[in-house]
């Protein structure tokens, strides 16, 4: 099977973005409304499915920027709590509402995140883990890239739930994009997906659980709070 990921490196500032060892937009304060997700306006609060229990929620420096906040929610009750928060990296030349093949832009949304996978031996994933070589990155990227996707877990942008997430297929057409994952990060910018450390990555795979129905929640902080 075929690489079918965000794509390989493009033209971009090298060493200019790497990890940040700030917090999220929310460490300073608490939202003032325990049942929401901190800094998410009412259209994508409202696109969370009811039956969630575990929300991902990425957290853009801005629409142009690469650079980003990951933060692990966990529904107890009618409360969300936090319960884990890294340094990430989106798409290199930020976000976008409407996103296409190539733009370099991660698009903004809720997205469920069924499957997971990548080069390495499954580390107690509770998503359904393919692993394969067929998800290592090619060698004519630069060496940064090599280990990006050692761990991915699938954003369910244009996929097919229930695959692994290098499955080529794109149900709206390839034109929408697609192969949009959580994965290891080389320290700058993606084609618009998600990266984070190895430790992030280990412990996102060990916690979302299937049965709490785990989402993603990602854009700029303007679109979140939109």
């Amino acid at each position: 099977m075929a690489l079918a990921s965000c794509g390989g490196p493009g033209p971009e500032r090298r060493g200019g973005t790497g990890p940040r060892a700030g917090g999220n937009p929310s460490d300073a304060r608490q939202d003032s409304d325990p049942t929401r997700i901190p800094d998410v306006g009412d259209r994508l609060q409202r696109r969370i499915s009811a039956d969630t229990r575990q929300v991902v929620a990425v957290y853009g420096d801005g629409r142009n920027s690469a650079e980003a906040t990951a933060v692990l929610y966990a529904r107890h009750g009618t409360r969300w709590d936090r319960t884990g928060s890294w340094p990430a990296h989106n798409g290199r030349k930020g976000w976008t509402t409407n996103h296409h093949e190539g733009d370099n832009r991660s698009p903004v949304g809720v997205f469920t995140l069924s499957d997971a996978g990548g080069v390495l031996p499954d580390p107690g994933a509770r998503l359904p883990y393919t692993r394969s070589v067929a998800f290592a990155a090619p060698r004519w990227w630069a060496k940064s890239y090599w280990h990006d996707f050692d761990y991915v877990i699938a954003i369910d942008y244009n996929r097919v739930k229930g695959t692994p997430p290098n499955d080529p297929a794109r149900p709206r057409g390839r034109s929408e994009g697609g192969g949009i994952w959580l994965h290891m990060d080389h320290g700058s910018g993606t084609s618009a997906c998600v990266s984070l450390s190895r430790k992030a990555m280990r412990h996102l795979l060990r916690t979302l659980d299937p049965g709490l129905r785990p989402v993603v929640v990602m854009g700029d902080r303007a679109d979140l709070k939109a």
